[in-house]
């Protein structure tokens, strides 16, 4: 059977906790890797193992689909923007609907400096006022607590994480607005004498 022989500049066996290794490293093709887990117990392993499934995985979907928005509440905030601009042109109760998206874009900045433990009312007023000024390239820096520049910062997300929230939110959003109706019992009577 036919083989390929591969050649490495360093082979050693490594001990980890009570386990021998054999460890490879300086290979020409390094297609394949091996992570080894550590922790105290079986709980904070799977953690660790969830957590690095789950960078792997956003890894590998980011490979199949290079774009990106820029982060920092910066993408919701341009959202915000163009649907607040729509309002003025929609008639009816479809305009109260409108806006209530407009506010719920807002929310994901909101909840960013909440979990930054700042004062979101103050920064998201900013971040809002800058994008209205036509900074639109304007995030939410936690680091300092302040507006930076999302492009300068570096802070991006991938599309298609955005992408998804937002279709995920529009499903969850109209299967509320179909509930046709809310059949509600009346209370028991109570009978006399209890």
């Amino acid at each position: 059977e036919l083989c390929t022989l591969g050649s490495a500049k360093c082979i050693k066996e490594v001990m980890i906790g009570e386990e021998k290794l054999i460890s490879f490293s300086g290979v020409k093709q390094g297609n394949a890797c091996t992570i080894v887990l550590r922790g105290a117990s079986t709980h904070v392993l799977d953690e660790a193992e969830r957590s690095l499934h789950d960078a792997l995985a956003v890894l590998s979907q980011t490979v199949k689909e290079t774009r990106v928005t820029l982060g920092g509440g910066c993408a919701e905030m341009l959202m915000a923007k163009a649907v607040d601009d729509i309002v003025p042109k929609t008639t009816g109760k479809k305009s109260l609907a409108v806006e209530a998206f407009s506010r719920a874009l807002r929310a994901l900045p909101t909840t960013i400096a909440d979990n930054g433990g700042y004062d979101s009312a103050e920064l998201v007023a900013q971040l809002r006022t800058e994008h209205h000024n036509g900074n639109s390239t304007a995030g939410l820096n936690m680091n300092n607590g302040t507006i930076g520049d999302m492009n300068e910062l570096g802070i991006k997300e991938a599309f298609k994480l955005k992408e998804h929230v937002l279709l995920a939110a529009a499903e969850a959003a109209e299967m509320i607005l179909r509930v046709d109706d809310i059949i509600k019992c009346a209370p028991r009577r109570r009978e006399e004498g209890m």
